[in-house]
């Protein structure tokens, strides 16, 4: 069995990965509504990324600290605000804002920045590793040279490589062209895979195949019902990522966050 890189995240844990699809100040009303788990992972879900920028990541990271900290604030970067003014008001708010857990803290909150690299791997990774980001995506389908310097640059900021296998056939033959294997791969159906094709299916025969071959995590996306999060785990997944449930707050997000929670054992 081929050691990838060992992931920040605890291989023996497994994790609900809730990704922000909508606004910032929809994000940030979905965090502070969460329950308090260290098996809850936060994921700028990338049309967040593409409408605000690496001030997505950042908002997040902090708010999601803030969480921790039992602080509920206002923060700038949920206001809508647009323009040189709007940036300039946001960012001189932003440095005010903690961006470190607190010092009593046991727990480490995670962020996944879905870049969904397909070039200039380096460069990616490092918008968003010092945007705040634990970990990074990149496409399957994207050249091996492209992913290997990816891997390389996660490496080289402490963040961990997550490669989505979305509409790659055979997961396990990227793999094999890397120099290293990531920490996480993304097994992925694709949200129009899903609405507009319904013999669509999330490749769960895939998970033991590569755990066969690799010593590395394995994330699911694709599916937001419990039914689909309890084949995932039964199937072995690490992570399984949800979104469609989560995409505005609501007064039941906290409710429907703890019933996620249950299935991740």
């Amino acid at each position: 069995m081929v050691l990838g890189i060992k992931s920040q995240l605890d291989p023996r844990k497994r994790y609900l990965q809730i990704a922000l699809n909508s606004t910032l100040s929809e994000a940030r009303s979905v965090i502070m509504k969460l329950p308090l788990s260290d098996r809850i992972i936060i994921e700028a879900g990338t049309p967040l990324i593409k409408h605000y920028g690496a001030r997505a990541i950042s908002s997040i990271r902090s708010w999601y600290y803030q969480r921790f900290a039992g602080m509920q604030t206002q923060s700038a970067t949920n206001i809508e605000l647009g323009g040189l003014l709007g940036d300039v008001i946001k960012a001189a708010m932003e440095k005010n804002q903690q961006t470190s857990p607190p010092s009593n803290s046991a727990f480490q909150p995670y962020i996944v920045a879905d870049m969904k690299t397909m070039d200039r791997g380096a460069t990616e990774v490092e918008i968003a590793a010092k945007a705040g980001a634990n970990a990074v995506v990149a496409l399957g389908s994207a050249p091996p040279e492209t992913l290997n310097a990816f891997i390389e640059s996660c490496e080289a900021y402490g963040v961990d490589a997550m490669i989505d296998m979305m509409h790659v056939d055979y997961p396990i033959s990227v793999l094999r062209e890397l120099k290293k294997p990531p920490p996480c791969v993304i097994l992925h159906r694709g949200v129009d895979e899903e609405d507009y094709n319904r013999e669509s299916q999330i490749p769960l025969h895939e998970i033991r195949r590569i755990k066969g071959n690799y010593d590395i995590l394995l994330s699911v996306a694709g599916g937001d019902s419990l039914r689909e999060v309890q084949r995932s785990f039964f199937n072995d997944a690490d992570i399984v990522v949800v979104w469609r449930s989560f995409f505005n707050s609501s007064s039941e997000t906290a409710k429907l966050a703890e019933e996620f929670l249950k299935e991740v054992k």
